[in-house]
Formats: C-alpha cells, structure tokens, sequence
C-alpha cells in the first residue's frame, strides 16, 4: 500500500502468512491482510531532542559525519552519525535542504545517531551539521552533504495492524506485517526502524515468526489498563539484502483499555470471564469436536462481526461443508476458529465438543460477549487435542517470555526494551 489508509481501512489480502490447513468453523480460513494507520499530525521519532541552537565555535578536533561528504543514492532511511572524541557527546545536529528547510528530529536513546522524524525526499541534496562538547567543555562540529537516491522501483510492501484514536484490549500486541518476508540476515536494521513507546513506561520486546512476514511486539505481562501505545515502524527507503526497500513510514497512536480475560477450560466445557480481575460471567461452551479440534493456547480478538455467513463449501473433507449465517462472531484465528452464536448447540454446550472448531456459545451469551470485548482482548483455551501453531493469528501470547524473546533479531535484556521517543 503506497499511502496511509484513514483508520479502520482494511486493504487487499496479500497472503503473508503460509497455508496453514488448519480446521476452522470460520467463514474462510483468511490469510493476513495489511492495515495501514493515519499518519499523526507530528512524527515521532526516538531519544529526546537534540538542541539545534548555534553551537559555540569548534575549538576541537573536526568531526567525521555520517552520511560522508559527496556521498550520493544514499536512501530515505539515512541517520546522522559521527565519529566523536573519547566521553564526548552530541549537542546539537542540523539537516536542511539545499534550500534551507529544516529536519525535524531525535537522537536514538543510545546516543549512536540522530533519526529524522519523517523519511527523507527521494533524489534531494542535505546538509547535515553535527556539533559535540566533551567532558572537558571542547566543542567540535563536522558537516556534510550528501544526495538521496532516486525513487526504486522494487519495494518490500508493510502493513501495522494499529490504528490512530483506537481502544484495544490489554493483550493487544503491536504487529507488523510484510510482503515478502524480510529475509533473516536483514531483521536486525529493520527492527531497529520499528519504535514502540508505552505510557506508563512498560518493558517489551519483538519477535519475528519463521519466515519473517510478521513481528509482534509486547510486554513481559499484558499492558497495563489506560497505557498509551505510540508506534512509528519507519522503514520507508530502508535498504534489503534481496534488492528491495522498504515502501513507507506508518505510525499509530492507540489507547489499552480495561482488562478483559476469558480463559476456556475443555475439561469443564465452561469459560471464566473476568473484568479487571474479577469474575463476572460463566459460559457453558461447545469447543471442537476430536476430528477438528480448537486450538489450545492463548489467542487474542483480532475481528469482530455482528452478522456474517460461514462458507466452508472449499472444505476438501464433505462432512465439513456448509453454508451457515452466524451472528456474534469475532475472529481468534486465521485458520478460522471464532467465538460465536451457536443455538444449534445450546443442548451441548458445557457438556460435549460438536464445532468444528469453534466456542461456540448460546445467542445470549454471544451477544453479551460481542457487547463487552475490544479487538485485542486476550483469551486462553487449554486442554484441547491441538496446540495453537505459530503465526495462526496474533499468537505474540502463545509463548512464554524467555521463548517469546528469543525470536528477537537483536539481543534483549533481562526484563526486556524500554525504548523511548
């Protein structure tokens, strides 16, 4: 998608994710789609702010900045960098156009680079000043101009399934998405473009399913309730090992709401439902049947529908085609598993499995559910006959922590990133 769609836009399925051939009692067995998010009226981009003032004359040595001088067809992803004396730090960057506008931007919280709040133009000549004061007041400064690279041609399509104004259940996670997948050597730059800022500050941490088309990003624990998500996954111009850059910068600024749990256990048939760790309902549920089971693990809301059709005609077994209106359905997985309206199975729900992988639960239940939860709301099954696979959905909660950061493509340490803006 080469433009950001206004927020609840859902653009074209471009099948990220592999075939899972997983059961589902689902309308289909979807593919991910890509979600843009309306861009913020101001950028964010990462560490505090740099002082842009005039710096005092230089009376150090000069600096070597980076992007180097003369340097050309360096992308719109391009940081400003320089090499500086020993305990020194920088005081104060500039990058302007040739006609003098100016850059907005931040240091990284580590101090390596300054990062431009917005991509660069393609094909338009910077100058950058970098100035630096070291621990014995000496300054020193360094400047450089260089030239971005024409437009490519070959770009690797994102998608962030995040939304500006949006309120979210407490185990939403941050996900990003990717045509092709990125490939495994390339992870490390890209996921240091993807900037996640919590507020109260939470630890977190990324994670790239096998074949690299999606990243989930979340906190050791479900984010608290009232946090403030701000998220800038700007990889417009970044450059790939297979040729290809990045399309665009998306943003997002989303709000968590209260915390809402459901946790299905198969042994009673019964979901627990809890509101700000309390119990508030009990509902006797249908999951799937042995010969197509739900799925254990902990999967998260990721689309609610009032009224839609489930059409499973395509199903290569007969016994699992049909064509069947379902009121209350809201999404758990790709593969087609929902939690919906079933009054065909009221005389078995809480006592025997009949979905075809479903929870299936009475139409007053369904609608009582449909009327309390947010997209991103967690639920837990356990003790069915399969176990949730990886990328079936918003599966960033199917992991414990110390495996979840594993799948990270730049260490992490103990606890976890508290990367700020």
């Amino acid at each position: 998608m080469g433009m950001f769609a206004r927020a609840g836009a859902m653009v074209g399925a471009l099948g990220l994710v592999a075939s899972l051939a997983l059961t589902g009692c689902g309308a289909e067995q979807k593919k991910a789609e890509f979600v843009g998010a309306t861009a913020p009226a101001t950028s964010t981009s990462p560490g505090p702010a740099v002082e842009s003032g005039s710096p005092a004359a230089p009376s150090g040595p000069p600096l070597t900045v980076s992007p180097a001088d003369g340097a050309k067809n360096r992308p719109v992803s391009a940081e400003i960098s320089a090499v500086l004396p020993g305990g020194a730090k920088v005081s104060a960057v500039t990058l302007a156009t040739a006609s003098g506008s100016r850059v907005e931007g931040r240091l990284r919280a580590d101090g390596s680079s300054w990062v431009p709040s917005k991509p660069l133009k393609y094909g338009t000549r910077y100058t950058a000043t970098v100035s630096a004061t070291g621990a014995d007041g000496s300054t020193s400064q360094g400047t450089s101009s260089f030239t971005t690279m024409a437009k490519p041609r070959s770009m690797i399509s994102s998608g962030l399934y995040l939304f500006d104004d949006r309120t979210y259940g407490v185990a939403m996670p941050v996900v990003t998405e990717f045509h092709p997948g990125i490939p495994k050597k390339d992870r490390a730059a890209v996921q240091r473009r993807m900037f996640v800022q919590t507020d109260p500050p939470q630890p977190g941490a990324w994670h790239w399913v096998a074949n690299g088309t999606q990243a989930y990003y979340r906190a050791p624990e479900y984010w608290k309730p009232g946090t403030t998500l701000t998220v800038r996954i700007a990889l417009a111009g970044i450059p790939l090992s297979n040729g290809r850059h990045g399309n665009v910068d998306r943003s997002a600024t989303a709000k968590i709401g209260r915390a809402f749990e459901m946790q299905v256990d198969n042994a009673t048939k019964k979901m627990t439902v809890y509101e700000d760790g309390q119990v508030v309902r009990t509902v006797p549920v249908s999951l799937g049947k042995k010969k197509t089971p739900s799925s254990s693990g902990t999967m998260v809301v990721m689309e609610k529908m009032e009224s839609t059709v489930f059409d499973t005609r395509d199903d290569p077994d007969p016994a699992n085609r049909y064509v069947t209106e379902i009121d209350f359905a809201q999404r758990l997985t790709w593969g087609g598993e929902y939690i919906h309206a079933a009054p065909w199975s009221e005389g078995q729900q809480g006592r025997v499995n009949v979905s075809h992988g479903c929870v299936n639960v009475s139409t007053a239940n369904a609608r009582w559910l449909f009327g309390k939860t947010k997209i991103g709301d967690p639920i837990t099954i356990k003790g069915t006959e399969r176990k949730l696979a990886p990328g079936n959905g918003w599966t960033a909660w199917s992991q414990s922590w110390s495996e979840f950061v594993k799948g990270s493509a730049v260490p992490v340490p103990e606890g976890g990133e508290t990367p700020t803006f």
